[in-house]
């Protein structure tokens, strides 16, 4: 998350959707008064304990509204970048996978048996992103919402909303490992969607 009281935005991280990329571009914008909370590239905590109490980055609208007040967020433009929630989770697996050299034997397979573990589904990074952006009523509750399938072309205007340069793109932490071919196995396909039925209606997305 970044939190901008000089600039009054506030971007919504979500795992897996460009989010370094991003936050690269945004990074120039803040001042003194501004915060940023991510740990993957070095530990950098909100202000608010009870932000920085949470561990990482993806902060969702409902913590930062009982943390802050909806009185505040109104006050500033809020935006996330969103992906497809079956390619989505494949660079998640793709991702944690990384250390893992059983991975390479047959990553579909590792996504199936990892995706059985309820701990693996409560991860932050596997969850449905729409948790992290609707309000109590289960609404969509930030200003913009752009898709990582055109990235650059969003970002645009988000940036254009800030009255900020328009970016110059750079790749960042792009993972390794081969993402698993999911649309191969047609049941797990639906058991995802299943899964993340919640993103397919709420983020515009066609499931297959």
């Amino acid at each position: 998350m970044i939190f901008s009281s000089s600039k009054k935005f506030i971007f919504f991280a979500v795992p897996k959707t460009g989010t370094h990329a991003v936050r690269e571009v945004l990074r120039p914008l803040l001042t003194d008064a501004d915060w940023e909370q991510q740990m993957l590239t070095g530990r950098m905590l909100s202000p608010v304990a009870e932000l920085a109490n949470i561990g990482h980055g993806h902060i969702s609208y409902q913590q930062l509204r009982r943390a802050v007040g909806q009185k505040e967020i109104a006050n500033h433009f809020s935006f996330a970048i969103v992906r497809h929630p079956i390619e989505r989770f494949m660079s998640v697996c793709a991702f944690l996978a990384r250390t893992d050299p059983s991975y390479a034997d047959d990553p579909v397979e590792w996504a199936k048996r990892a995706f059985g573990f309820e701990r693996f589904r409560q991860r932050v990074l596997v969850r449905p992103q729409s948790e992290l952006l609707i309000d109590d009523g289960g609404e969509l509750a930030l200003s913009f919402i752009g898709r990582y399938e055109q990235l650059e072309q969003d970002l645009n205007v988000i940036c254009e909303e800030l009255g900020a340069p328009l970016p110059k793109l750079k790749r960042r932490n792009v993972t390794p490992n081969e993402k698993p071919d999911i649309y191969r196995d047609t049941d797990f396909v639906k058991d995802l969607e299943t899964f993340y039925s919640a993103d397919f209606s709420l983020l515009g997305y066609e499931q297959s």
